[in-house]
């Protein structure tokens, strides 16, 4: 199997898993609130579909994509919640539609990439293979709001593998995007999937270390869980200070979510969707 094969199956394989969960809600389910403060389920996944049909748009038409780019960037941080505003009027129903045909689309547009192919985003251009793991892990960042909404504990799966590559792959941009200056000494990773097998990244032997789940470390660098509500274990400073920026996708820093029990609202973060991960993770 292909590096794009392997990428579009598991892609496949997330997307079957939130389509999962939200066929069947009933319409007051579609709107329970999610942890992303004012986003509804319903909203989780019309910012999926819409992103879909722009990551379609940018597959197949590249030129056409970069030409509205000034448009939407010039909106600001509030473009992805008028996008969320202005598909409130559709039903449950249409808003599920929407998410399986813009998915199919892109799946289709996808499958016809060389995996080295550069394709324009909202942020730097990226490789078709890079672009694929960003929507996975959009799609599973995402999901997660969903699960938390509907009370669903998801079973992890070997896919976080991907969204695990593109957290160490955002490390510097987390701290560059901050104005802070990335550690100079490098960063080992190593995580237990959920299998069992090791996942590693960085040189074995580092002063600074990562260590815990990967399923701990992937909601850290989405932003899905404060670094309190997870067991990882940090060694070094520069280890430290990665967890305290640490982001999987591009675009202004995330305010990330407060810890759980502590009263406060859960954060979302802030930007545009750009760059290595494509959306802002809401």
């Amino acid at each position: 199997m292909g590096l794009m094969d392997e990428l579009l199956a598991d892609l496949r394989a997330e997307t079957a898993e939130l389509d999962a969960m939200v066929r069947g809600l009933d319409p007051a389910s579609w709107e329970l609130p999610t942890p992303a403060e004012g986003w509804a389920v319903r909203d989780q996944i019309s910012h999926l579909a819409w992103f879909d049909d722009a990551a379609t748009a940018a597959a197949t038409d590249p030129g056409g994509f970069r030409a509205t780019l000034p448009a939407f960037l010039g909106r600001g941080e509030s473009a992805v919640d008028e996008l969320a505003a202005a598909s409130r009027g559709l039903t449950p129903g249409q808003v599920h539609e929407w998410f399986r045909a813009a998915r199919a689309r892109s799946l289709d547009a996808f499958a016809r990439l060389d995996p080295g192919a550069r394709l324009p985003w909202y942020g730097p251009d990226m490789s078709a293979a890079s672009f694929v793991t960003a929507r996975l892990m959009e799609t599973w960042a995402h999901g997660q709001d969903v699960a938390d909404a509907l009370g669903t504990v998801r079973v992890p799966t070997a896919r976080l593998r991907h969204v695990a590559t593109l957290g160490v792959r955002a490390m510097p941009y987390g701290f560059a995007v901050r104005g802070l200056t990335p550690p100079a000494d490098p960063i080992r990773v190593e995580l237990t999937m959920p299998d069992g097998s090791w996942w590693t990244a960085g040189p074995a032997g580092a002063a600074d270390a990562v260590r815990g789940t990967a399923l701990d470390f992937c909601l850290l660098v989405v932003q899905r869980r404060h670094l309190h509500d997870t067991s990882l274990e940090l060694r070094g400073e520069g280890a430290r200070a990665w967890a305290r920026v640490a982001q999987a996708f591009a675009g202004l820093p995330g305010k990330g979510r407060a810890p759980l029990g502590s009263g406060r609202s859960s954060g979302r973060s802030s930007g545009l969707p750009s760059g290595l991960s494509q959306g802002q993770t809401r």
